[in-house]
């Protein structure tokens, strides 16, 4: 299986991210699109603009935001995205890019956790 990894969108690519894949419903501030070596944008696996707004800077309700991501993640427009980024997965190293500072807690590692368990490779 090939290697999942997240970093933060801010640090610079290395050969070894593979595809990379920005997970973020909003374009990272002070990046420029042309210098992200960002390689796929999937804006429908984003969390919804309500609930990241409900859930920013609320580390302490982490289960909460992680369940209600998983319900947001069954829509239709966001399987499709699923199902793009398990394609990437299939061919190689994928790397999930983030713009958040928690890097604890935030929709990438949400995102992991969730492919992991509802199966990688489709």
């Amino acid at each position: 299986m090939a290697s999942l990894k997240l970093k933060r969108v801010y640090e610079a690519p290395e050969a070894s991210d593979g595809t990379r894949i920005l997970v973020d419903r909003l374009w990272p501030r002070g990046i420029a699109k042309d210098k992200a070596g960002i390689d796929l944008w999937l804006k429908d696996i984003a969390p919804s603009d309500a609930l990241r707004k409900r859930f920013h800077g609320k580390p302490e309700d982490w289960e909460a935001f992680c369940a209600a991501y998983a319900e947001e993640l069954e829509g239709e427009a966001a399987r499709a995205a699923a199902t793009e980024l398990r394609v990437h997965l299939k061919k190689g190293a994928v790397t999930l890019l983030y713009a958040a500072r928690d890097e604890s807690h935030n929709n990438a590692v949400a995102l992991k956790a969730w492919l992991e368990l509802n199966g990688r490779g489709g």
